[in-house]
């Protein structure tokens, strides 16, 4: 590449990101690709990060959901060619460790000693940097590069293939969930849209989905959700009345444990947890993609501090309630996804709010984190548009 330096988002500090120059990314292996990275998206995990909530040390160039055109092939791609548009899952994967072989690219082995798990610009989660940035170095590439339809068409979409429409996906599978069932939906976030969205598409008879913030609600109410405001009474108790005095089958966190209080004023990490104990009929299933962290510097308590959070277990054993929790493991299911969308059957793009060039970055990781201006899904153009 002629020029040897890139603009990339980096971390600073809490609160604190800046447009840098830094060196382009290299081929290191055979089995790697350059991408020119065409959109990149600001995830509300990368908060966590941003906020301080982590062990991010300054440098790291945030950016997990990527996408754009391969640029450089290293001698051993033999699926990809330059100029191939691609979307890559977060996880950084191997495709040859036990938990690869058998599909669970979240957790490989081979990418990041003594972590069950890789990904792109996430403190903790190997040597990768992030696509928050013009280019993007992608290892193990033939595994982890999804080839997409050339073109420009569906960019805002297909950016969603790289965590949160398969991670609300997962959400719904690991609840148990069957065509036919309720299921209520924690959170209307992006990724709870997305849950919501996929128990939408996949049959639901209802879906409930619970928050506070009336543009979220209002978007659960336009994709067919029923919106559940918590701070208007006892969420469990509204979704019983509205499901016709019934339990919901399933349910999904998609929260976290950043979970708030009814009055949304203080954390509660197990909230929502405890919610869905009570929400989830006997034998029901509980789905968690929310992210839960072995340690929050920013806990409200010694316990939860440590990642250890109280949780009704009698009840849960006493319902026969089944949990599935972990990350999403994008390969098993973004090639579906990709041509839900392709087909006109998925349109998950709803989700975005904003697309920017990387020189609005710095302003609106602010923003997204404030909750202001109608800030919940940024996508970015690192280069200036594709």
């Amino acid at each position: 590449m002629a020029n040897s330096t890139m603009k990339a988002l980096n971390y600073k500090g809490p609160f604190q990101v800046k447009v840098e120059d830094v060196d382009k990314p290299q081929l290191e292996h055979p089995d790697d690709i350059i991408v020119r990275v065409t959109t990149a998206a600001i995830c509300g995990s990368d908060l966590h990060m941003y906020e301080g909530r982590t062990a991010a040390e300054p440098g790291i160039t945030f950016g997990h959901e990527n996408m754009g055109i391969v640029e450089e092939l290293g001698a051993g791609v033999t699926l990809l060619q330059k100029g191939d548009r691609v979307v890559m899952p977060f996880n950084v994967a191997d495709g040859r460790c036990r938990n690869c072989e058998e599909g669970r690219t979240a957790f490989c082995t081979g990418v990041n000693p003594g972590f069950a798990g890789g990904a792109y610009g996430y403190v903790a989660m190997g040597p990768y940097r992030g696509g928050q940035a013009q280019y993007i170095r992608v290892p193990y590439a033939d595994f982890n590069a999804l080839k997409l339809p050339a073109g420009k068409e569906h960019e805002a979409d297909f950016i969603l293939l790289a965590d949160i429409f398969p991670t609300g996906w997962h959400g719904v599978e690991r609840s148990g969930f069957q065509p036919g069932e309720t299921i209520a939906v924690f959170g209307a976030g992006p990724v709870g849209l997305m849950a919501a969205y996929s128990a939408v598409l996949r049959g639901a008879s209802r879906v409930f989905v619970v928050d506070r913030v009336p543009e979220r609600l209002q978007a659960a109410e336009k994709i067919g959700c029923i919106p559940v405001d918590f701070t208007k009474g006892d969420a469990v108790d509204q979704i019983v009345e509205k499901n016709g005095g019934d339990m919901v089958d399933r349910s999904v966190d998609a929260v976290g444990y950043q979970a708030v209080d009814k009055g949304g004023s203080s954390e509660q990490p197990n909230v929502v947890l405890e919610n869905m104990i009570r929400v989830t009929r006997a034998c029901g299933g509980l789905g968690i993609p929310g992210l839960y962290v072995p340690s929050d510097p920013g806990a409200p308590d010694d316990a939860s501090a440590k990642g250890m959070i109280s949780l009704s277990f009698g009840k849960l054993f006493e319902k026969g309630l089944s949990l599935a929790t972990g990350q999403c493991n994008v390969k098993k299911y973004n090639r579906y996804l990709r041509d839900l969308i392709v087909s006109g059957k998925a349109k998950p793009s709803f989700v975005v709010s904003h697309e920017i060039g990387l020189d609005d970055a710095e302003a609106a990781y602010d923003k997204f984190d404030r909750r202001v201006d109608g800030y919940t899904k940024v996508i970015i153009h690192p280069n200036g548009g594709f």
